[in-house]
């Protein structure tokens, strides 16, 4: 018995007052011309005469007067710059989110790679060093750790406060060990010293949660504009033939992929380094504490 073929018929329609309904019967005009007994037995002739999702795609391609090949390609350089003014701008909005965005992450990486390693070599140096002088020297070429500033900001500090207790004592006297007049003082130049290092560490993260909290939101606008479109274009032409829609729909489309483009990896990012952060400013915190406590046996 001479095998059948299931196909799409594309004959000629009877009126329709609404495109997808004529697409619809095109797609459900299968037919079949015999097919094989053991096809039949297994019970699965019904099914394949259902249509399939690859001859809803050839029935759309070619209602929009479309080649096949191209419509399944499609060129998006062309619908982007055939876009309407509105959602041009609107992804040209995005656009500079995402770039600046890409611009922040890529300096934060390569910041916080260095305080990384210029912490470890600071911390290493003052846990060996005998003196807070030998620590002071090698501050300069460690600058990137926030960990120098603090140490710095508590030297002066102790510093200023055994010059003036050096001074203090009587001419003619023996030299006596100079002494802290307040321990407290330099714990509040530590806090003030690590409340401005956070501070640098923070900077230009509020752009990353600037970008994931608004261009969701933007994107959407692009969306409804297309839409809005993709129906005037309807009223207009009294069709909703997909060469009408198609258009318009794909620009809202496009608007959404972009805004979810750029806020996805700005959400990612932006956890990332206040999680990064927050590791940071514990470690100040220790090391404040250890300074405190070298200070207090030292000269108290």
């Amino acid at each position: 018995m001479a095998p059948r073929v299931v196909g799409i018929s594309w004959r000629a329609e009877l009126p329709s007052y609404h495109g997808f309904d004529r697409i619809l019967q095109g797609v459900l005009r299968l037919h079949s011309t015999a097919l094989p007994s053991a096809h039949f037995s297994n019970g699965r002739d019904s099914e394949d005469l259902l249509p399939t999702p690859g001859s809803i795609v050839l029935a759309l391609q070619l209602e929009g007067g479309l080649p096949p090949t191209r419509a399944a390609a499609g060129d998006f350089a062309d619908l982007i710059f055939a876009a309407s003014p509105i959602v041009m701008m609107v992804m040209a909005t995005l656009l500079i989110f995402s770039v600046i965005s890409l611009g922040i992450v890529l300096h934060k990486f390569w910041a916080f790679r260095g305080i990384e390693r210029q912490s470890a070599t600071f911390l290493e140096v003052f846990r060996k060093s005998a003196k807070f002088s030998e620590v002071q020297a090698v501050c300069p070429s460690l600058a990137l750790s926030p960990l120098v500033g603090m140490f710095q900001a508590g030297y002066a500090e102790l510093t200023a406060q055994l010059r003036q207790s050096q001074g203090a004592a009587s001419p003619g006297t023996p030299a006596v060990r100079p002494t802290l007049k307040s321990i407290t003082a330099v714990d509040r130049a530590l806090l003030r010293a690590s409340s401005i290092e956070v501070a640098k560490l923070e900077k230009r993260m509020t752009f990353l949660a600037t970008t994931a909290s608004i261009t969701p939101f933007i994107g959407l606008f692009g969306t409804v504009w297309g839409i809005m479109t993709a129906f005037m274009n309807i009223g207009a032409q009294g069709s909703t033939d997909l060469a009408v829609v198609s258009g318009p729909i794909a620009e809202a489309l496009i608007a959404t992929a972009l805004g979810l483009f750029a806020a996805i990896p700005a959400v990612y990012f932006y956890n990332h380094f206040t999680s990064k952060v927050k590791t940071y400013a514990s470690e100040m915190d220790d090391f404040a504490l250890e300074f405190l406590n070298i200070s207090e046996r030292n000269f108290t």
